[in-house]
Formats: C-alpha cells, sequence, structure tokens
C-alpha cells in the first residue's frame, strides 16, 4: 500500500469530485436501507390488519429511520390502500437509489479517467528527460508496459477499488446500525461469519500480492520479446531465426500464463468462500429468528426476521466485493511499484541550480579526461587531451563499431573520472 501514495496527490486535486462522488455513495445506500423498513411495516401492518393466527403485537415500537416514521404517519392518516402505497415507496426509494448509483460513477469512474490520464503524462513526460544510457538498460517493451498496462491497473484503484471500498464501508455503516437498533442478539448472530472473512482477506491478500507482482513482471518479458521481434522482423528474416525467437516467446508466454493461472485458481476458491460466508449470515438469521419468534413472538416477530434477511443479502454484493476490491488495490499496489521505479529514477543530466545559458561561440578544451562504458568496462578514453579553436573543423575516424559515437551523457559517478572539460569564449 506504500506504493501507491505516489496517486494520492491526484485525490487531493479531484477532492471536489471525490468529496461529491461519496456523498452519493452514502445518499444511494440510505435509500437503500429504507427498503427493508417500509417492507417490514407493511408486513407487519397485513398481519395485524387480518388478524393472522399467532400474531402478537410486538412489545416496542420498532425503531425506524426518522424518514420512514413520517410515511408511516402519512399513510395512517391517508385513505388510499396502504399496501400499494408502501409497494409504490418501495419502487421510488429503488429508482433513488439507482439514481444516485448513476452520479457516483460519473464522479468517481470518470475521476479515475482523469487521473489515468494525467499519470500516463506524467511517465511519460519522466520518459523524455532521462538520458540514452537509461534506453540501454530498459527494453523499449517494457517502457511500454509500465505506461499503458501498469497505469490502466493503478486506475483501477483510483476508480473502482475506492468506489466499492466506501460502497462497504456505507453499506456496513447503515446496515448494521439499523440492524442494531431493531434487535442487538439477533445482529450478533448475522454478523458472525465477518470475523472468519476478514482473517481469510489477510491471509490471500498476500498471497495475490506476490502473484500480481509476477504477473506483471512475465506481462513486461511478453510484451518486450513481442515487440524486439515485430522491430527486428527483416533481420530475423533475414538471418532465417524465426523458430529461435518463437521459443523466446513461448517461453515467456507460458510463464505468463502459468502465473495467470496461479493467481486465477486463489481468486475462484476465494469468492465462493465469501459467498458461503454469506449464505451462513442468511441461514442463522433465519434459523435463530425462527427459534426466538417460537419462543416469544412479541420480543422477535416475523417483520423482524423479513428486514434482517433483506439487510443480510443487502451485504451480499459489498461483502462480496471485498476479494475484488483487495486483489484490486494488491494489483495496482505492484504496478505503481514498478511505476515509482522509473519515476524515483533522477535523469544523469540535469541543469545546475544556477545555470546560464550562453551561446557557445569560443575555444573548446578537453584536459585529461577519462571515460570507461557503464556496463562493459571498457576504458575508452585515458589522459585526453583535445583543443579545438574557434572556427576549426575536427573529425573523429575508425573503422564500424570502433565507439566513435561515445556518448558521455552516460556517464557518471565512476564511469566518468579526472574530467576537467573547459570552454574558452571569445
Amino acid at each position: 500500500m506504500k506504493h501507491l501514495k505516489a496517486v494520492h496527490k491526484y485525490f487531493w486535486k479531484y477532492r471536489y469530485r471525490l468529496g461529491i462522488g461519496i456523498l452519493f455513495i452514502f445518499l444511494s445506500n440510505y435509500f437503500a436501507v429504507l427498503a427493508p423498513q417500509v417492507t417490514g411495516f407493511v408486513i407487519d401492518f397485513v398481519e395485524r390488519t387480518l388478524n393472522l393466527p399467532g400474531y402478537q403485537p410486538p412489545k416496542n415500537t420498532p425503531s425506524y429511520d426518522a424518514l420512514v416514521k413520517a410515511f408511516i404517519v402519512w399513510v395512517k392518516s391517508s385513505n388510499g390502500n396502504v399496501v400499494a402505497l408502501c409497494g409504490i415507496t418501495i419502487l421510488i426509494l429503488a429508482l433513488l437509489r439507482g439514481f444516485f448509483l448513476f452520479l457516483m460513477r460519473q464522479t468517481i469512474i470518470v475521476m479515475s479517467r482523469y487521473i489515468e490520464f494525467e499519470q500516463k503524462n506524467e511517465v511519460y513526460q519522466h520518459y523524455q528527460q532521462l538520458d540514452m544510457a537509461f534506453y540501454k538498460r530498459n527494453s523499449t517493451g517494457d517502457l511500454m508496459n509500465r505506461i499503458s498496462e501498469d497505469v490502466s491497473r493503478v486506475r483501477m484503484y483510483t476508480g473502482p477499488a475506492i468506489m466499492y471500498l466506501i460502497n462497504l464501508i456505507a453499506v456496513i455503516a447503515l446496515a448494521v446500525f439499523y440492524m442494531y437498533k431493531r434487535n442487538q442478539l439477533l445482529t450478533y448472530y448475522a454478523l458472525a461469519p465477518l470475523p472468519i472473512l476478514a482473517v481469510a482477506i489477510y491471509y490471500i491478500n498476500n498471497t495475490i500480492n506476490k502473484k500480481s507482482e509476477r504477473i506483471q513482471e512475465s506481462l513486461s518479458d511478453l510484451t518486450t520479446s513481442a515487440q524486439e521481434s515485430y522491430s527486428g522482423i527483416r533481420v530475423i528474416k533475414s538471418f532465417v531465426q524465426e523458430k529461435a525467437m518463437l521459443h523466446f516467446f513461448t517461453k515467456n508466454s507460458d510463464e505468463y500464463k502459468k502465473n495467470a493461472i496461479g493467481l486465477a485458481k486463489v481468486e475462484a476458491i476465494y469468492f465462493p468462500s465469501i459467498t458461503f460466508l454469506i449464505g451462513l449470515s442468511t441461514l442463522l438469521t433465519i434459523m435463530i429468528g425462527g427459534l426466538h419468534h417460537i419462543a416469544n413472538p412479541e420480543k422477535t416477530d416475523l417483520a423482524t426476521i423479513i428486514e434482517f434477511v433483506m439487510y443480510v443479502n443487502m451485504l451480499t454484493f459489498p461483502v462480496s466485493a471485498i476479494g475484488l476490491t483487495a486483489s484490486m488495490i494488491q494489483r495496482a499496489a505492484a504496478s505503481q511499484k514498478r511505476i515509482n521505479e522509473f519515476l524515483e529514477t533522477a535523469p544523469t543530466i540535469q541543469n545546475a541550480p544556477a545555470a546560464v545559458k550562453m551561446p557557445l561561440s569560443g575555444n573548446i578544451s578537453f584536459e585529461n579526461v577519462d571515460f570507461i562504458y557503464p556496463h562493459t568496462g571498457i576504458h575508452a578514453l585515458k589522459k585526453f587531451d583535445l583543443d579545438i579553436r574557434k572556427g576549426q573543423k575536427v573529425a573523429v575516424v575508425g573503422r564500424t563499431g570502433s565507439g566513435k559515437s561515445l556518448d558521455l551523457k552516460g556517464a557518471k559517478g565512476n564511469n566518468l573520472t579526472n574530467v576537467d572539460v573547459k570552454f574558452t569564449f571569445s
């Protein structure tokens, strides 16, 4: 998670859009949790009106939301069909929830697209500032993969993962709050499997993170192999190396497939386990609630059990999305780590703090210059001296590959020693 701190600056930049999106998430879930309360009221109303066998009025008045209480007062005072009005109200609540879900995606998901756009520009701009030695050390395919695939995985964190996480917090907070107000004991039974789920998520996330890092590394190798083959296809065909290149690509492809299948197997076990635990919560709610209703119908009525079943079903998708969200965050962290490796690479050539722009129009002198190639250790220059007078031309002559195009820009530290380059301006 520490690697994802690099994208938090974008959250601050788009803080108003993010804040409005969070508000829409809470509003959509607020209207969602009102539907079980309206359903519980209409069920209790039907039982009381029809005087069904075994019905006993609850001892305490149900703790409904203030908006639901106002609705109940209005329904009782009206002369309309109570069941029909409740049905229309539940439909309106569903429409309101859908409307705010639409606004939620229009704010948070669109924000993630803006962040993706800016992050790609940031990476590309940094690429332009790096020296030639950097591009000799890193393959083109890996550079392309980090600015495309890795940034796309980070977008899944800044958009869907954030949205699902906030939605999970909102649903659990609202649902558990109203469940606890309705029946404390039944709330404990309904939520009992959730700690087991949290422990499972903790241990499986480490596995997902490690596998995600290996997948991104193998994908970079695969992209590099393909890019080099496409760019050098003429040379490959000229030297009849099709089979050799196919062997390299197949090897990289098999490695990527192996890592991807390994991650898919972990997720294949993980998600059904979440569904099982959610189903266990529903089963406990019905069983424990039914036993309490049989023993003491005045304290635990049928409307309460139905409300709790609706609340638990409401928690099904958000809680099951914990695994998906955790997977998105872990993959994004692995990808952001790879992006940070390049973003934290400082350009070898940098302007001095007090650099002065001056036209080069005088004599140039190289005195006692040593140069060693960074990766081969070849000592190309040793105590090299050269004076170039104004107006003179100097030609470097040698056979192909002898090192005429020596690049001093790529040298730094121990590679370039005893350098005293003097520029004499006339």
